[in-house]
Order: structure tokens, then sequence, then C-alpha cells
């Protein structure tokens, strides 16, 4: 659905619901529609987070505290305004994100939940014991609610209220999560490394993730204080994160409406089980495991296939130049000199040194184990040298971090493929141009048309990269769905949206057959040709003698030879390295 369609449909469907909600008389439900907008707005969140940027956090309920009690204390001990409050809450709870987000970060996996647990934990025994300050069991009353006309909302305008923040959180959230920073979080869950391979600043992109559920689930604490006009440690508990986390998972991680979904259910299980606490905790634990074995993409994953498209969908694109020319003539690109790696004892590369020269082809080769994927992982900052230097462009790069490396107009493949393969073809690529796109998180945010201009001329781009390489029919297919010689393709395209003066290859030809290796072969002419530099290094000898200009020769991390294809094939060492010597038989 286009945008424009999207806000209409959104904005009927608000309509709709305050509509209906001024039907309900009844106090009791109009709190249960009031609770489903606050969850919602935790959910919302919490999906960026955990749908998205694959970060499990189990602190939720810090954060919920961060907005509540700010929006106490501010109210209460001040005179500002409720809705000035309300900013100011979502702000703070934005820094607490941060926070949560500098420490956490720095652990991976169950280390990351048990990190944001702590948090959670801290932040209840904070409100709990701290009674000068947060009140305890005891609380904080007289909180001053949300106004209009001088007047406290009513229990309906509260509704719609919820209603209208829920509406403006997720059309937010779906210009962000659709364009740049949506795929940048999405391709963290799949491969790290890949993903700051393409330009994409990890560690930027996962503080984003955590700021954007610590604002949302914020307000939502700063609203039910200002609703109840009062708050206690008794709101502050494990239950309320693992509630929010279930939202999540219930509904669907990962789809934009997966929220909307959870939070309508589980608050009216949770209301249709107020009454019996022990059973409502059960209950909640069987649903979490329900989820998480049974349908692990939530209600809207069972219910996904029903609509998914029925054809494919039509791309069009301008037919340019296959790739942006790099700078093209004469001259050093790259300048490698005395690089060691040494893990303990063993020296994958010793004291290497070479020159690549601007608008060549260049091949890496050597036998198993020489050092040849260590020396790419080095050039694009995977692995740090223990020693040398590599200048690119006249500047140093070693210690630099990938992303930066990339930036700069290094590109890359990898020796096993490393696709986001939950994501189509087409967002792979786009994603290669990530570092290339010009609109910051605001802009994506609200959807400036500044934005909307990078995503369609990157789209665009994409589109003109799959061209190239063959593919542009199979643009919407997931890229795991693919046979491996095409997911080959993908990578190759993927690292030439990055757009890079030097391209390196790690064996691009691995697992194709002899027809698709003359097929890369031809491509990869057609790109250098283009101006851009590339380094491959690669096993089959047909093309890499077809097609290099230059060859550097590695065995067991030592460089024993560099040169011409000619000079290469007629060294006596290389010759060595690859077939051997006869040794002297005994007698």
């Amino acid at each position: 659905m286009k945008r424009g369609q999207h806000l209409l449909v959104i904005a009927a469907a608000a309509a709709a619901l305050t509509g209906g909600a001024s039907l309900l008389g009844n106090g009791y439900y109009l709190r249960i529609a009031f609770m489903m907008c606050v969850y919602y707005m935790c959910a919302a969140g919490m999906n960026v987070l955990v749908g998205y940027a694959g970060q499990k956090s189990l602190g939720q309920a810090g954060l919920f505290a961060a907005g509540a009690y700010a929006m106490a204390l501010l109210t209460t001990r001040t005179e500002m305004s409720p809705w000035i409050a309300l900013i100011f809450a979502a702000v703070i709870s934005g820094i607490c994100g941060v926070l949560i987000a500098l420490p956490s970060l720095r652990v991976k996996g169950p280390y990351l939940a048990m990190v944001t647990l702590a948090f959670g934990i801290v932040i209840e025994k904070l409100v709990s014991d701290w009674t000068d300050v947060f009140g305890g069991a005891q609380g904080i009353s007289g909180i001053r609610p949300l106004t209009w006309n001088g007047h406290p909302f009513s229990p309906l305008q509260w509704v719609w209220f919820g209603i209208i923040l829920c509406a403006i959180t997720h059309l937010l959230l779906r210009n962000l999560l659709q364009g740049r920073f949506g795929r940048a979080m999405r391709s963290l869950q799949s491969d790290e490394i890949a993903s700051s391979s393409v330009g994409v600043r990890v560690y930027r992109a996962k503080v984003v993730a955590f700021v954007v559920a610590a604002v949302t689930c914020g307000i939502a604490g700063a609203l039910v204080a200002q609703q109840n006009q009062y708050i206690n440690s008794d709101f502050i508990t494990f239950d309320l994160s693992i509630f929010i986390l279930l939202l999540v998972l219930f509904g669907g991680a990962g789809s934009i409406y997966g929220p909307l979904v959870g939070a309508v259910i589980l608050t009216l299980i949770d209301a249709l089980l107020t009454s019996w606490p022990s059973v409502q905790h059960f209950v909640y634990g069987f649903l979490l495991l329900f989820a998480l074995y049974v349908m692990p993409a939530g209600v809207v994953g069972l219910f996904s296939k029903w609509f998914k498209r029925t054809k494919e969908e039509v791309l069009s694109w301008d037919r340019i130049a296959p790739t942006r020319p790099g700078l093209v003539g004469d001259g050093e690109l790259l300048v490698v000199h005395g690089v060691t790696k040494s893990y303990g004892g063993v020296k994958p590369a010793q004291d290497i040194s070479f020159r690549l020269q601007r608008g060549h082809i260049h091949a890496l080769i050597g036998p198993n184990g020489a050092g040849k994927s260590t020396m790419i992982n080095m050039l694009t900052g995977v692995v740090d040298p223990s020693a040398g230097s590599i200048r690119f462009l006249g500047q140093e790069i070693v210690g630099r971090p990938v992303h930066t490396i990339c930036c700069l107009g290094i590109g890359r493949t990898f020796q096993n493929l490393r696709l986001f393969a939950d994501l189509s073809v087409l967002d792979n690529v786009m994603l290669g141009r990530h570092s290339r796109m010009e609109n910051g998180f605001f802009a994506s945010l609200t959807a400036l048309p500044s934005a909307r201009k990078q995503e369609l001329a990157t789209r665009g781009r994409a589109m003109q990269l799959l061209d190239l390489v063959g593919l542009a029919h199979l643009a919407s297919q997931a890229a795991g769905n693919l046979p491996y010689g095409l997911q080959r393709r993908v990578e190759l395209a993927r690292a030439l949206a990055t757009e890079p003066q030097l391209l390196l290859l790690d064996e691009p030809a691995a697992g194709l057959n002899p027809q698709e290796t003359a097929e890369l072969g031809q491509l990869l002419v057609v790109i250098g040709k283009s101006g851009v530099s590339i380094l491959m290094v690669e096993h089959h000898m047909d093309l890499v003698m077809s097609i290099s200009d230059h060859v550097i020769v590695l065995d067991y991390g030592i460089k024993i030879a560099e040169g011409t294809v000619a000079e290469v094939q007629a060294n006596p060492r290389v010759v060595e390295a690859y077939l051997g010597v006869d040794e002297p038989i005994a007698v």
C-alpha cells in the first residue's frame, strides 16, 4: 500500500475507533480500551528493538518507570504544564534508553537479556526503596493529568487521545522501518559483519532501536501516571517486562501490525484474568512458550500467507551506466606495507607488501591456508593487522571501523555467502547504498520529501545493478530462497551498490559451474572497464589468468611472487607452491 493510501486508511480507522469509543458508556470498558492504547505504545517500540534490530530486552519495566516517575515528579514538584511534562518524560526515557544501551550492547545473546534484566531490577528496587523521592509502596499522588479547555481529560477523552497517539506512532514507525533505518536494523539480525561491510554503523543502529523502544515505553508510563493521577512501585514489576515482551512475540515480532494484534488480544485476556492472579501468570507463561515454539512469527505470521501478493511487483527503473565510474587513470589506489598478522604462533600474514593500481583487475592467489582471506579481512577492517600499514587513497585505514572503510570506497564480498537471507533481493542491494544515503533519522521518521527522494533514488540504483547481474526479475524474492549461484550475484550487486573504487571479491566463483564462471569473468571485465578496480581471491586459475592484469601469490602467509600473468606462470616458486617438487629417493 502506498504511503498516501496508508495514511488515509489509518485516519479512517482512527476516526472509526474514536466513534466506537463514544458508544462505550461503561467506565470499565473505557479503561480497557485506554490500556490497549498504552500497551500498544509499549509493544510498538519494543517491536523495533526485538522484531527488527533483534536485541532481546527484559528491562522495559524500568523504561516504563522512567516515564511514569518523570511525569509524577515534574507535575507534583513544579508548575510545569502536563503537556510539556509529557514531552520531558519522553526525553528522559530516551536518555535512559541510551544509558541502558551503552553497556548492554557490549554483550550479545542471553548476556544482553541479563544486562537489561538487571537494569529493570535496579529500577524496581530504586522506586520501592528510595521513598524520599519515589514514595515506595505509598507512591506519589496528585499527579496533574492532561487537560482540554482547562478541564482534566474524561475517561472517553483519554481513549480518544490514546487512539490518536497510537495512530501517529504507527505512521512514524512505519516511515522509519520501511526505509533506510528499517533495512539497517533488520540486517543486524542476519549478520552484523555483513551489515557493517555495507556501511551500516551497527552500534548506532542498535542504540537508535533502544531509544525508540525507551521513548514509546516512557510515554506509555507517563500516560498511566497521568490518567491514574497516582503511581507507586506496584506498577513497576518484572511481570510488566515479560508482558511487554509477550505483546510483541505473540502478536508477531518484525511485523508492523504485530504489536497492535498483541495489545488487543492480551489486554482482553489480562482483563478477563484480573481476578485470578495465579492463573494469570500461568497463562502468560503458557502463551510465551506457545509463541516461541508453535508460532514464532506470532498471530500475524499465521495469517500473513493469506495476504501475500499473488503476482510479482512490477518494478521500473532507468537503464543507465551499470556502475558509477571510479577515478579512472593511472596511479596507486591501495598501498600495503609490511603487514603481519599473528594468532599466537600462527602467522597467516608475514611482512606482506604490495600496491594496487587504479583501473586494474588484480588477483590474490595461493594454495589453501595461504592467508588470502585473512588479507581481505585486514583490508576491510574485519581483522586488525598485528603490524604494518594499509593506505587507501593516501589515508591510513588500519584500526578504522568496517563501516568507515566501506564509506571510503572499499566494497567486498565474502568467501562464505553472507546475504541477509530473510530480506528480499532488492532490499539486500538497497542496503549496499545505506552509507550513500543522506536522509537522517528525523527525515526518515517523518517521511520528508528529501527522504522519499533518497529512497526512490536508492531503489532505482539497486534495480540498475540487479539488471547488470541479470536478477532484476527476481527483485522481490527472498534472497535466501535463490540458488547458490544467483545468491553469489546478489552479493556482488550489493557490493557494487556501496559505490566502491576498490572491489574486493573473496572467491566469487566458488560453487559456480563452468558456464557461470565464464559469465562471471565477462561481468568482472565490464565492471573493471567502468572504472572500479578489483582485487579478487580465486582458485579458478582459468578465470584468474584470463581477466587479471596483475597477480599476487601468497604461500603460508608469505608473498612469493607478483607480476603479470605471464611472469607469475613462469615463476618457479609459484609452480613449486601449487605442484610441489619431487624429493630425491634415498638409496
